[in-house]
């Protein structure tokens, strides 16, 4: 199993946060999806933004998270939003 911080955009902080919600390989994170595991985060940690999102997405897809497309990044705002309400 690779380690999560082999993805890009993933650093000691936000390693140490999805293994706390039971994502500790990269792997896993591709496996459970950037929505999932944004989620999970959301529910121990409830400041997690849209830039986590952002930058959950770009570590399972390989680009900075800034340089998603703009429909992807529209879709995951979506997604935040909606879990918000």
């Amino acid at each position: 199993m690779s380690e999560l911080t082999s993805l890009r955009n993933i650093g000691k902080e936000m390693e140490k946060k999805l293994t706390s919600v039971g994502i500790d390989s990269a792997e896993k994170l591709i496996e459970s999806g950037a929505k999932q595991a944004f989620m999970k985060l959301k529910e121990a940690y409830p400041s997690v933004c849209l830039v986590h999102l952002y930058t959950l997405e770009g570590a399972i897809t390989d680009v900075e998270f800034n340089s998603l497309s703009e429909d992807k990044k529209k879709e995951l705002k979506e997604f935040s939003d909606f879990l918000r309400k």
